[in-house]
Order: C-alpha cells, then sequence, then structure tokens
C-alpha cells in the first residue's frame, strides 16, 4: 500500500474488500457440504484499527479485544523481521516493491511452519511472563 494507511483507507482498501468478505465466507467440508465456522478477527491498537469508521464497519464481526501494551504474538512479525535482514538496498519504491515480494515468494515454508508450531510455547511464555518479554 503506498502512502499513509488513514482509517478511511484501512476501510475502503482492507476491510471492506479483503476482511469482511473472508468473514462471511462459509467453509466447506471435505464432503462439500457448507459450514457454519464463526471467524474471528484480530488486530493490534494501530491507530486506523480503533478509528471509529473502522469499529463501526467491524461492529457486524467477531472479533477479539487486544488490550492496550499487549505482546503481538503474532508469527507474521517474525516473518517480516527476517524480510527486512534479508532486504537489498533499493534506489526506488518500485525496486522495494519487487525485492519484498521476490523475497516474499521465496520464503522457506518450513521456517513459517515452525513459526505457527512454536504457538502453544509462545503463548504459555507469555503467560508465564505474565504478558511481559520473553525470549520469542
Amino acid at each position: 500500500m503506498r502512502g499513509t494507511l488513514t482509517c478511511q483507507r484501512y476501510v475502503d482498501d482492507i476491510l471492506r474488500p479483503h476482511v469482511g468478505p473472508f468473514l462471511n465466507f462459509p467453509a466447506k467440508n471435505s464432503k462439500n457440504s457448507i459450514l457454519k465456522i464463526p471467524a474471528i478477527f484480530r488486530q493490534d491498537n494501530a491507530c486506523p484499527h480503533t478509528a471509529r469508521v473502522a469499529q463501526e464497519f467491524l461492529r457486524h464481526f467477531q472479533t477479539l479485544p487486544w488490550p492496550a501494551r499487549s505482546p503481538d504474538m503474532s508469527p507474521v512479525e517474525h516473518v517480516w523481521d527476517k524480510l527486512k535482514r534479508q532486504m537489498p538496498s533499493c534506489h526506488s519504491v518500485q525496486d522495494l516493491e519487487l525485492s519484498v515480494q521476490d523475497l516474499w515468494v521465496h520464503l522457506p515454508q518450513d521456517n513459517i511452519r515452525c513459526l505457527i508450531n512454536s504457538m502453544p510455547d509462545r503463548v504459555a511464555a507469555c503467560i508465564a511472563a505474565g504478558g511481559g518479554p520473553t525470549r520469542y
């Protein structure tokens, strides 16, 4: 996304076209019968996420509360960190976009799987630390 993510852009460019349809999409089981599985949306407390216009849009969906100053347990943060460490120097926005896309496509799936599989240990460590810093 180019430019600043305002609360209105968050609703118009992310929530309405991508999140809303995903949260309304019925799941199918292996016999192709439609299942009504409740989807729960989670976001952090970034300003566009907590703005009135975003909250108004999300009132139609189930959301997971996100306490202030809570640790970010999302494995994708580690993926972004890995990408940042591998980023070459870029001299234009186009170079940056191409580099990010190339790195993203070539991310080893085993790394992502390990991050996801580590979630029970991450959550246990967070609880043990009383919500404070952990080795993750």
